[in-house]
């Protein structure tokens, strides 16, 4: 049985995979890493710190502050993204450079992946991935340097979908912009540009409630093969995240899923079935921002959600940019757009 594994663009036999990585599954010890090891330079303009905080289901995240010099207190910006990376690659490098533009900012490593608790590891689930969002602006609002009735959230990639999922139910979040987003629930559940049928939707299902009971019988998930081994013939937008994660230049990191593991298998089930951006509407009256690359294969995503939004709300276009893109290139990402953003309604 084949079907679209959420590790981007991954086709996969499930009877093949269903072995590989089981190892990763079984506890996590929480070792923050004190050395920078980021995939961008460390600024000298900002003050860094290694935090932790804990979501309301108990689970213990990990995360970079950045903060600007001198007193606040300061609007504050939750960051995390893309599905599949981990807080020192793009998230970081976004919550960095606008720390350096005068904001508090806090990338995070989502439950269950990088330096955040959660076991097994590499699974993700819509629920508690909107939960990890509020949390960090729990976190965020305890800070004496950030006022917090100025804090907002940034999405990037799939976590542009949870963010605009915790905009609309956390009530506190009083802006949140998404870049080269991703609904998730919505590519799980219909796959890449909504080319699955009932009956491909129907098969996918039944396969994973299969992996279930091999799961069940083994004690522990079963996880696909390592994300974006590229072999030949894949989509052009698969070969640009490769080209990202897999690049020692660009975004390779050690603990990011898509750089170095895979998602178990079961990843899927919830995300097929909770839609994420249900309720975005219900963000309004406070404001929205969708950026996106006009070259992005992802694009549909940020259209359909900014037409299903309230206003206020703006779609900003950029040109000449692939989804990836808009993870690291300095002449690609609007700083000056998220800048002006924030700094109107935070």
């Amino acid at each position: 049985m084949i079907y679209l594994s959420p590790a981007f663009g991954t086709y996969f036999e499930c009877n093949a995979a269903k072995q590989i990585g089981a190892s990763i599954s079984k506890g996590h010890m929480m070792e923050l890493t004190q050395d920078w090891d980021k995939t961008f330079p460390k600024s000298d303009k900002v003050d860094h710190s290694k935090v932790t905080f804990t979501n309301r289901y108990g689970i213990t995240l990990a995360g970079d502050l950045y903060a600007p010099k001198g007193d606040g207190p300061f609007a504050a910006i939750a960051i995390s993204g893309p599905f599949g990376a981990v807080k020192e690659q793009s998230s970081g490098f976004h919550a960095q450079t606008l720390a350096e533009r005068g904001f508090v900012t806090l990338a995070f490593d989502p439950s269950f992946t990088g330096e955040s608790g959660g076991s097994p590891r590499n699974v993700a689930s819509p629920d508690i991935n909107t939960e990890d969002f509020s949390a960090a602006v729990d976190y965020l609002g305890l800070l004496e340097s950030v006022d917090r009735e100025r804090i907002g959230i940034l999405g990037i990639c799939g976590f542009g979908g949870m963010g605009l999922n915790a905009a609309a139910v956390d009530k506190r979040v009083k802006a949140v912009a998404v870049t080269t987003m991703y609904d998730i629930s919505r590519m799980m559940a219909k796959g890449y540009f909504d080319s699955n049928t009932p009956e491909q939707r129907a098969e996918t299902l039944e396969a994973l409630g299969q992996q279930r009971w091999v799961d069940a019988e083994n004690g522990a998930p079963a996880y696909g093969p390592v994300s974006l081994e590229l072999q030949g013939g894949e989509p052009q937008f698969v070969v640009e995240y490769a080209g990202y994660y897999k690049s020692e230049e660009r975004g390779f990191h050690p603990r990011s899923v898509n750089s170095n593991a895979s998602w178990t298998l079961t990843t899927p089930l919830s995300f097929m079935n909770m839609p994420l951006l249900t309720y975005i509407d219900e963000i309004s009256p406070r404001p929205s921002l969708f950026v996106h690359g006009d070259k992005a294969h992802s694009l549909y995503f940020s259209e359909t959600a900014y037409a299903a939004a309230a206003e206020p709300k703006e779609l900003f276009i950029v040109e000449d940019a692939n989804h990836t893109d808009l993870y690291d290139q300095v002449d690609k990402i609007p700083f000056d757009k998220f800048t002006s953003f924030f700094t109107e309604n935070l």
